[in-house]
């Protein structure tokens, strides 16, 4: 058994959880906290929001109670070119990105693997709530943690190698159970709340944090009908996200929701009701765990966001690489650079990102 982890700690509930369970499981466990946000963003949401100064203090005090060792990793650089940078790029093009995805791929199941194995860690482990485990033949695969707080939409692009050096010992845990046993092992952070907000936009104001990160603001376009009417004008492209249909700033007298954002001609489409409905799409840079490539046709129950019910839907491999998701029934909502992630069960087959 692998038996020095670096434990990626967060400050919050999960992370100080997972410590508790590892220790109890025999492990030498160091716990890691990843400074992530450059400075010009460290004092935003310091009251609980992810990566703050805060919960760096946190994580600091969990791990004195704890007796283990706690260190603080800079990746601000990494964060910014990977994260912050792909999140303005992306909505930049029309699309609307998840930045924690982003951060999970390239900062804790990437840069600090790498970091770990330079440090001589065997392993390394987080707080989600997913589920990781070998088959018979050796392929590492990731399930849904059986309990409400299922994370694994959010990490189907970890690799096999990613996976058979992860631990994530809360798989088997509710949330309310987590915090019970924090509160039972005095950990003073048994009730701090979950983070909800993008932990470098403050106030969820994406389009004004757009702005400050770019140097510019959007400009205003045009809204336009499905036959291209111009029916008003818009703010800038990246006020705006697909299904929409609050604070568009005209009134229609009837229900009216972004259809399509046409970045490079700066048009917002709009429908009427039934428009923001999708039967396909076409999803990019896929990743699938229990096999290298999807080779033929098939069938999957699909999530295009994390709070979606999979939906049942044909997944067809095309020649660029791509795959088209086909549903039974057309879904609400099916937005260009979020993530598309495939199951069978609760196996987490793979996932990609939408481009149409």
């Amino acid at each position: 058994m692998s038996n020095k982890v670096m434990l990626g700690m967060s400050g919050g509930v999960d992370s100080s959880v997972a410590a508790l369970l590892l220790l109890k499981a025999g492990y030498d466990v160091t716990g890691v906290t990843m400074r992530l946000r450059p400075d010009a963003y460290m004092q935003q949401c310091a009251a609980g929001g992810c990566c703050s100064l805060d919960d760096i203090d946190d994580a600091r005090r969990v791990c004195y109670q704890l007796g283990i060792d706690h260190l603080v990793l800079n990746f601000t650089d990494r964060f910014e070119k990977d994260v912050i940078q792909y999140f303005a790029d992306q909505y930049a093009a029309g699309r609307t990105p998840n930045p924690c995805i982003a951060c999970n791929r390239h900062l804790k199941f990437d840069a600090m693997l790498q970091k770990a194995r330079l440090l001589g860690f065997d392993s390394i482990a987080t707080g989600h709530y997913a589920v990781i485990e070998q088959n018979a033949q050796g392929r590492w695969l990731l399930r849904k943690a059986p309990a409400s707080k299922d994370q694994s939409y959010v990490l189907y692009s970890m690799t096999q190698d990613q996976l058979a050096h992860t631990l994530m010992p809360l798989g088997a845990y509710t949330k309310p159970e987590a915090r019970k046993m924090a509160e039972e092992a005095g950990l003073q952070v048994a009730h701090k709340p979950d983070s909800q907000e993008i932990c470098f936009v403050e106030d969820n104001d994406y389009a004004g944090f757009l702005e400050r990160f770019t140097g510019e603001k959007a400009p205003a376009g045009d809204f336009v009908d499905q036959d291209g009417n111009v029916l008003g004008k818009h703010l800038g492209i990246t006020y705006y996200t697909i299904g929409q249909r609050k604070g568009l700033g005209i009134a229609f007298g009837r229900p009216m929701y972004v259809t399509h954002i046409d970045a490079e001609h700066n048009r917002i489409t709009l429908g009427e009701e039934g428009s923001q409905y999708a039967d396909t799409l076409v999803a990019e840079d896929l990743n699938f765990i229990p096999f290298d490539v999807l080779g033929e046709p098939l069938r999957a129950q699909v999530k295009v966001r994390y709070q979606a019910k999979p939906a049942p839907a044909l997944l067809s491999p095309m020649e660029n690489g791509r795959v088209r998701v086909t549903f039974d029934e057309a879904q609400r909502s099916v937005t260009p650079g979020q993530a598309v992630v495939f199951y069978d069960g609760d196996l987490v087959l793979g996932g990609g990102t939408i481009v149409d």
